[in-house]
């Protein structure tokens, strides 16, 4: 009975509940990746047979809305790819790259711009916010490029408690508590 007391203090303590959280999260984005996988495999086949039945059709007009929506899917594709690189690299190296997170969200918009439809012209607003979203990523992907050039990441591991203090941190601003 003591050894199963001790058991679940150890696993109580803060060292336990950050090793649970950490194992459960690595299955949790596993998982992401898996069903990511899947629906990428699906997108792809299904736009591999779309544009073969476009192509044997010879009246398929190419220059309009079937080109738009090939390039629409296409690029959907290659932001899934993106997004499947964020999450294997958070499996390998355990922190979130946000220069990789800045460039598919710039892909994300720079698609949207692509297979605008005929007529957006007319919309001012949609088009402004377009402008503004792809300058504040842009100067936010320069920001985070230049401060990582100078300064090597500070976490590379899983976060652990450790009974050694914090050196970065002045006395008393730990939340350990």
């Amino acid at each position: 009975m003591a050894i199963r007391l001790s058991s679940l203090r150890r696993l109580a303590g803060d060292a336990g509940i950050l090793l649970l959280i950490d194992r459960i999260e690595r299955q949790l984005v596993k998982l992401l990746a898996a069903v990511l996988i899947v629906v990428m495999v699906a997108a792809t086949v299904e736009l591999i047979v779309q544009t073969a039945v476009a192509l044997s059709n010879p009246s398929t007009p190419w220059l309009g809305r079937t080109l738009n929506r090939v390039l629409g899917d296409l690029l959907n594709l290659l932001i899934a790819i993106e997004v499947l690189q964020n999450i294997t690299s958070y499996l390998r190296r355990h922190v979130v790259q946000i220069e990789l997170v800045l460039l598919t969200a710039m892909t994300a918009v720079a698609r949207k711009v692509i297979v605008l439809p005929a007529g957006a012209e007319s919309k001012p607003a949609l088009l402004l916010g377009l402008g503004v979203a792809v300058l504040a990523l842009a100067a936010s992907f320069w920001l985070v490029r230049s401060l990582t050039l100078r300064q090597p990441p500070a976490r590379t591991t899983p976060a652990r408690w450790s009974r050694v203090p914090d050196r970065s941190t002045p006395a008393g601003d730990d939340d350990r508590g």
